[in-house]
């Protein structure tokens, strides 16, 4: 198979590959069994494009023109490799876990569910190999569409008003902010090509930048950048599975990693890197940094405080992308798969918890260690990655993040990661603490030593199918902090070098 014939298939085989998940609904393990073998495709299809990446060369093809000089195509340059890898990827991780995780939780209209995650991923791929701005907002906008069914998976009165949260701000700022500057960089340069070095140089004044550069920035709701982040908590209402979908493999990630495309292909790093046009948004991608972690320390719940978590360590790499820098860039692009591993680990943990002890309170989890020390050690590793602490892959990004500060003069920044860290540390370590170290119960008390379901004290981990997949990413975990040179590697040509 092509190159070019590679792309259209990895984009397209989930999506013309679904309605055999429909049609085998009836039968669940080999509609499970279908599921898997279309990720599992899809990942080798997009591993196979990785040698041309990393050998410089920059596979596309176009599929249809739709106006001289605007075509929707594709194209893959390294941060797009990068973005796909970790959306096909976990989706096998992801599809492993939900087996485990749906039916312990006996969730119903599980076809439906595997069906548009499904749709999902095809959007999130096509969003990773946009050859444009066209072709990345029509993708952009089709995963918006495919998830809404998934976050109102539930079909509660709670989670119709997630979805209509998540749908409202979504939608508003993608048409409102993102299309107006689509059209608006349009009639300035002629073009919405990503090229290297950035398309505006030259093309409008410092003030019509600046405010492009808002329109992107917040026109790209899925970064969840304050005040436009309200979706994102409000989406937890749906099934974990989901909400690692949301926070990990596609939905949040397509957000920043549209950001950073923008910034390193249409505005061009030489252009930001000169003129003080991004500084503001540093600003605001700290702020959030600081004042999400600071929300994610009063929620009890636990999902809840992943969510918040989800928010803060997205705009670390919103604060690479601005300040523009080689370092940041590559820190910024780096952290989408750092956090998406330790991140994904937090929330099938969290689920792997709800399944096997039906609870969702953090006040509710002391002593759980005891009862499911895999999961918890799992937390734990997913915890110190996104800490950032050796030898865990966050690290890595976070270190390329604060070495990018330094080398754009801006120290603020790194006072800023590092008070982040120690918020970091604040929320998530106190959960490991509660589970190992604190005692459960009152041995004296036969009622006390069961929880509200009758499990006793004693191992109780959730069902193989959920804890398989959260051992797997808390590996991966590990497993990129000695990679991140291969991860640097190919990163490396969005500097120009």
């Amino acid at each position: 198979m092509s190159v070019p014939m590679s792309l259209i298939v990895a984009v397209f085989l989930p999506l013309l590959l679904s309605p055999l998940i429909l049609l085998t609904g009836k039968r669940p393990n080999l509609r499970e069994a279908v599921t898997l073998l279309i990720g599992a495709g899809t990942f080798l299809v997009v591993l196979s494009i990785l040698p041309e990446v990393m050998a410089g060369r920059r596979p596309e093809i176009e599929l249809l023109q739709v106006m001289p000089g605007l075509v929707l195509g594709f194209r893959v340059e390294p941060l797009g490799m990068l973005f796909g890898m970790v959306a096909s990827g976990l989706w096998i991780v992801v599809s492993l876990y939900s087996i485990g995780y749906m039916r312990g939780h006996h969730e119903t209209d599980q076809t439906r569910f595997y069906f548009f995650f499904a749709v999902a991923i095809t959007a999130a791929i096509g969003v990773a190999f946009a050859q444009n701005l066209l072709t990345l907002f029509i993708f952009y906008e089709v995963l918006t569409l495919s998830t809404y069914p998934l976050v109102t998976h539930a079909r509660t009165p709670e989670a119709m008003r997630g979805g209509r949260i998540y749908m409202g701000i979504l939608i508003s700022t993608s048409v409102l902010f993102l299309l107006f500057a689509i059209i608006w960089t349009w009639s300035i340069t002629g073009t919405l090509e990503f090229q290297e070095g950035g398309i505006l140089a030259g093309k409008a004044s410092e003030g019509v930048i600046c405010v492009l550069l808002a329109l992107f920035a917040f026109g790209t709701g899925k970064a969840a950048l304050m005040p436009f982040h309200r979706w994102l908590p409000a989406a937890m209402v749906a099934p974990t599975p989901v909400s690692a979908l949301l926070h990990a493999v596609a939905v949040v990630k397509a957000g920043v990693f549209t950001i950073m495309k923008i910034i390193i292909y249409i505005f061009g790093l030489d252009l930001l890197r000169e003129t003080d046009m991004s500084v503001w948004l540093m600003y605001v991608a700290g702020g959030t940094v600081v004042i999400s972690s600071l929300v994610a320390m009063t929620k009890d719940n636990l999902k809840a405080r992943l969510a918040y978590s989800t928010v803060s360590q997205l705009a670390y790499i919103v604060l690479g992308a601005a300040l523009a820098t080689d370092l940041s860039v590559i820190g910024g692009s780096m952290h989408i798969a750092m956090h998406a591993v330790g991140k994904i680990t937090l929330f099938m943990c969290a689920g792997a918890i709800n399944v096997a002890l039906h609870k969702t309170e953090i006040s509710d989890m002391v002593g759980i260690g005891r009862q499911m020390p895999i999961t918890m050690i799992a937390f734990l590793i997913g915890s110190l990655s996104v800490i950032g602490v050796p030898p865990f892959g966050g690290a890595w990004s976070k270190w390329y993040l604060a070495l990018g500060a330094v080398s754009a003069d801006q120290l603020i920044f790194v006072a800023v990661l590092m008070v982040s860290s120690l918020l970091n540390i604040a929320y998530l370590m106190p959960i490991v603490v509660r589970a190992f170290f604190n005692p459960r119960t009152n041995p004296g008390n036969l009622a006390a030593a069961t929880d509200d379901h009758g499990h006793h004290d004693g191992i109780h981990e959730a069902p193989f199918f959920c804890v398989m997949p959260l051992c797997l990413t808390a590996l991966g975990c590990i497993i990129l902090f000695f990679f991140a040179g291969d991860l640097y590697r190919l990163l490396l040509p969005l500097t120009g070098h």
